[in-house]
Parts: structure tokens; C-alpha cells; sequence
């Protein structure tokens, strides 16, 4: 313990090797986050026999950009990128409103036990998915929604995490902004869509991104409310797909990565309000 003091004050005193303590740090960690990514791409171009060797090497011997259309030829590939665009575009939008919504009642409104009801709806963040799934199903086979898009995207339309974010945020809106609406004329509601809407755009995008992102890789619901390709997502057709062709790894592994082209096209689009979002935000520490 008495050696690493030294080492500390070294550094402390020295900033150059601060920052080159740093960078370092910072290149291992994105090394070690795209090994997995690389090692995708890489055997997904190789061919059948190459990803299916008893001592496999991860660079392709030759590359095999037809694997692209054999992804899409042996299973729906294309349907279910869309379907998973609705099912997550759906579920983020219904949230982001639910939320924004619920949010502004709990931080502006007062009514009676409004604190009480806010520390019971967060206690359902600690709750698991999986402990409410069963009574879930029964509900929605009950409303026979089953196998259809509002079964799969109404469940998940109303969660506590998108409440209290915005919550947070909504708490360091000032007030005056709010009495200038409304000694202007405006209602409760033009305050809310004209005022306090505008302001939060950066904490509502990053929560329709996180929402979108965590839906598009959710596997459980979709697995269990889906019975056809009309309603099956990526992350359920890509189970399909292992089954349905013996784990062809290059093929498999194809799939995958042209189902994480469009989260990556859509965090390029989105960063800047993203960073935006995480800084203002409940995520950023405020």
C-alpha cells in the first residue's frame, strides 16, 4: 500500500504523465470493448468450412462477401430489421410521451401523496422482468394480443426509469419561465408543450435513444408474444436462424452484425444530443 503513494504523488505532480496514464487507459478499454465487434465482422466473411474448423482462425483465408445475401436469402432478414424498427420506434415514442408527461404531473403538480406515489412507482425498478412475465402474457393472451403489435409494444410503453429521469430534469426547469407563460395567458398545458417540451428536447432524446437501443436488443418479450415472422424481431430471428441452419457461425455472425449497423448509424445521427442529454440529465450526476 506505501508503494503505490509515490506512485500517486508522481503522477499527480506530473500531468503530462497524468494524461498519458489516461489515453492509455482509454485505448485498453476500447480495445478490449471492439475485440468482440472485429472478431464478428471478421468471421462472418469467412466460408463454411473456415468458421466451422476445429481450430478456427479469426482472419478469413478469402472473403466472402456473399454471405451478405445468403443472410438475407436463408431466413426473412430484411422483415425482421423492420419489424424491430417498429416494435423499438413504437415502444421509445409511447414511453418518451408517457413519461414526459408523468414526470411533469410529479415534479410541478402538487395533489396529495404525490411523494408517497412517487416512491411506490420507483420501487417497480426493482422488481425483475422476469418475476412479472408470466402475469404479463396472461394479460395480453386475456386481450388476445398475442402475435400482434399492440400486445408486443403496449407492455412496455410505461416504465418508472423514463419517469424519473425526466423528473429530475423537469426539477432544475426554473419556475419563472413558467409564470411568464402564465401571466401571458397560457394554460397548464400550453406551458407544458410551449415551455417546458422546448427545454427538455436534449433529456427527451436520450431517453428515446436509450429506450430505442434497449428495445431493439430486448429478446425476452418478443420470444415469448411472437408466434410469426409478421411480428418476430432481429433478436428473435436470429435465434430462429441458428436453429433453422445448423449454426452456419460465418452466416450467423453476418446477421448479427447487419443487425447492429442501424444502432450504430443511429448513435452517429444522435450523439449530439445524446452527450447533450447524459450532461443535463439525471444520467450526468445533476
Amino acid at each position: 500500500m506505501t508503494s503505490d503513494v509515490p506512485a500517486l504523488a508522481a503522477l499527480r505532480r506530473s500531468p503530462v504523465a497524468a494524461r498519458r496514464l489516461l489515453v492509455f487507459t482509454c485505448f485498453l478499454v476500447t480495445a478490449v470493448t471492439l475485440t468482440p465487434i472485429v472478431m464478428m465482422v471478421l468471421v462472418a466473411f469467412q466460408s463454411d468450412a473456415e468458421s466451422m474448423a476445429a481450430r478456427p482462425s479469426f482472419w478469413p483465408g478469402s472473403w466472402h462477401p456473399e454471405n451478405i445475401g445468403r443472410a438475407f436469402d436463408l431466413v426473412p432478414l430484411g422483415r425482421y430489421l423492420l419489424n424491430t424498427v417498429f416494435f423499438a420506434g413504437g415502444t421509445a415514442l409511447l414511453e418518451t410521451v408517457t413519461a414526459a408527461l408523468a414526470a411533469y404531473a410529479f415534479a410541478r403538480l402538487r395533489f396529495r401523496g404525490r411523494s408517497v406515489l412517487f416512491g411506490v412507482y420507483l420501487t417497480t425498478l426493482m422488481i425483475p422482468t422476469q418475476v412479472t412475465l408470466i402475469p404479463q402474457f396472461i394479460l395480453v393472451a386475456k386481450l388476445h394480443g398475442v402475435d400482434t403489435w399492440p400486445g408486443m409494444i403496449l407492455p412496455h410503453a410505461f416504465t418508472a426509469l423514463g419517469v424519473f429521469l425526466l423528473r429530475q430534469f423537469f426539477l432544475g426547469v426554473p419556475r419563472d419561465y413558467e409564470e411568464a407563460a402564465r401571466l401571458d395567458g397560457a394554460n397548464r398545458w400550453q406551458t407544458f408543450i410551449r415551455v417546458i417540451v422546448p427545454l427538455a428536447v436534449p433529456a427527451i432524446a436520450t431517453l428515446a435513444v436509450f429506450k430505442f437501443i434497449s428495445q431493439w436488443n430486448n429478446l425476452l418479450w418478443p420470444l415469448v408474444i411472437s408466434n410469426s415472422d409478421s411480428t418476430r424481431t432481429a433478436a428473435v430471428g436470429l435465434q430462429v436462424f441458428q436453429s433453422t441452419n445448423g449454426t452456419q457461425w460465418n452466416l450467423l455472425l453476418m446477421a448479427a452484425a447487419i443487425t447492429t449497423v442501424p444502432l450504430i448509424v443511429l448513435f452517429f445521427l444522435t450523439q449530439r444530443w445524446f452527450v447533450k442529454g447524459i450532461t443535463m440529465s439525471g444520467l450526468g450526476g445533476r
